[in-house]
């Protein structure tokens, strides 16, 4: 049997981290198995449809490599695969109606007052279960109720009696009390189907093997399992994923800023490193592996492997990961990524010359900018932590003179003040800026002073960054801003030390 998922979204939005990871699993299971992977879009729920979110939906599947087989745009031989064309076609009607002459479902005719009437609350909730009213009307009056027009809902009928059981491949056999289960709503009084309802249809009649979603949906699929039963139809494979929480262990929401595809790709993370995060929300793979391309995925998924407990998003871990995934890049690529927030952090909007003239008046040559380029490429995580780790190129900031203060360094204002006095006049002597050549003079200068490192390397460094922490040392840094600007901060840094010595 060639295996067969589908991706069933409503056009509501954003697409929600939760409904990515739905769509990853069902693509990864179809291509494990050499199978075929369907989009079909649910907009019977027309008062939540959003203008565009179609297009948020398409380019989404593109953008993470989500290829599918079928779908509105590639159709095949089980179309339309919007399910709103589907209610034209009178799909949805002629099933229900199907159940209907079998006794499995009925027409109802109550009122929203009738309706109202029957609400009850429950362990402070407020639910409504339908009584079967209209189960047991006469045919006749059902018949002159429809010639007359009268709006109708067509309801399952589930027994009074009994259970319901069904398997679930990650948490088992589930049976249910069939008194438990409400005669849910089948076709609206508008004629669309409801979402439970044009589901098992469509599964049904496209051929899917596997369905996969949330675990909220747990306590719905009985009902699933009993129009499948009604209609005389093969169930398919149900895999039900654990919720997704957030670091405070609350369900991911809107309100966390990071609950969509869209919003992560707009704080700066790769589609591919969104993509491996989320496989292993919930999927852990056989060894500690935990970079995985799309290839990779697809070669080691097997969705049994899914827990059952929470899944946690965590940010810290996503930021890691999307760091791997950039250093790994190639320079080229990397390059298209990073430099438009190069050029924020040098105020450059919009086209550059082949130098950049800093906010404190410096000339950065391009060369030194791809230098500033090659130095992030390991020490960012996203692309927008690029302006505030160089802004310090563009402008020295002002600083506390206490950053010269450094335990481990061995280094205080006083022997910081007389390290930036002894090497002015060496960096002044130096024509070469290049690192190697900073490098052996400044290197020969700590071997004559016979000190550590750090005692000039920290007061140095802090001089022409005027910042704790820098992606580079000093020689790097001092190769960037050139001569003339190594020098003028070098001495905004004398002066800042003698204010505080004397």
């Amino acid at each position: 049997m060639k295996i067969r998922t589908r991706y069933a979204p409503s056009p509501t939005g954003r697409m929600h981290v939760g409904n990515l990871r739905t769509a990853l699993y069902e693509y990864l299971i179809a291509r494990h198995e050499d199978g075929e992977f369907i989009l079909r879009i649910e907009d019977t729920d027309q008062e939540r449809f959003v203008e565009g979110a179609l297009d948020i939906i398409y380019r989404t599947l593109e953008e993470t490599g989500l290829d599918y087989d079928e779908g509105p745009d590639k159709p095949g031989d089980c179309g339309p695969y919007v399910q709103s064309e589907r209610v034209s076609a009178g799909i949805y009607m002629e099933y229900a109606k199907k159940l209907v002459e079998k006794g499995e479902a009925y027409y109802c005719f109550c009122t929203k007052e009738r309706l109202e009437s029957l609400k009850t609350t429950v362990a402070g909730k407020e639910i409504m279960l339908y009584d079967k009213h209209c189960l047991h009307l006469p045919k006749e009056e059902i018949q002159a109720n429809l010639d007359a027009g009268m709006p109708f809902v067509i309801r399952q009928n589930i027994p009074d009696e009994g259970t319901t059981t069904f398997v679930d491949d990650i948490y088992g056999a589930i049976t249910v009390e069939n008194k438990e289960l409400d005669d849910m709503v089948l076709i609206k009084s508008d004629g669309f189907p409801t979402y439970n309802f044009a589901n098992v249809v469509d599964d049904h009649l496209m051929g899917i093997t596997h369905v996969v979603r949330g675990n909220e949906y747990l306590s719905s699929t009985p009902k699933y399992i009993r129009l499948y039963e009604a209609f005389g139809w093969e169930p398919p494979v149900f895999v039900h994923l654990p919720l997704i929480t957030d670091e405070e262990h609350h369900k991911l929401s809107k309100r966390s800023g990071h609950s969509s595809f869209e919003d992560l790709v707009e704080q700066g993370f790769l589609p591919e490193a969104i993509v491996n995060y989320v496989a292993l929300l919930g999927w852990s793979p056989e060894g500690n592996e935990e970079i995985f391309s799309m290839q990779d995925l697809i070669k080691v998924f097997d969705y049994r492997r899914v827990n059952k407990s929470p899944a946690v998003f965590d940010m810290v871990k996503l930021r890691w990961m999307n760091g791997e995934y950039i250093k790994s890049m190639e320079f080229e690529e990397y390059e298209k990524y990073a430099m438009p927030y190069i050029l924020k952090a040098f105020k450059c909007e919009g086209n550059c010359a082949d130098t950049i003239t800093t906010s404190d008046g410096a000339v950065l040559s391009w060369e030194s900018i791809l230098k500033i380029l090659e130095l992030m490429k390991t020490r960012i995580e996203i692309f927008p932590d690029i302006p505030e780790k160089i802004d310090f190129f563009d402008t020295l900031p002002e600083y506390d003179p206490a950053m010269y203060t450094h335990k481990k360094m061995k280094t205080n204002s006083e022997n910081s003040l007389e390290t930036l006095k002894e090497t002015l006049p060496v960096l002044e002597a130096q024509e070469d800026y290049s690192l190697d050549a900073l490098h052996d003079v400044i290197m020969g200068y700590i071997e004559k002073k016979g000190v550590k490192n750090g005692v000039v390397l920290w007061p140095l460094r802090t001089a022409v960054s005027g910042k704790q922490s820098t992606p580079g040392g000093a020689f790097e840094i001092m190769e960037i801003l050139g001569k003339e600007e190594s020098l003028r901060r070098i001495r905004i840094g004398i002066e800042l030390l003698e204010k505080e010595v004397h």
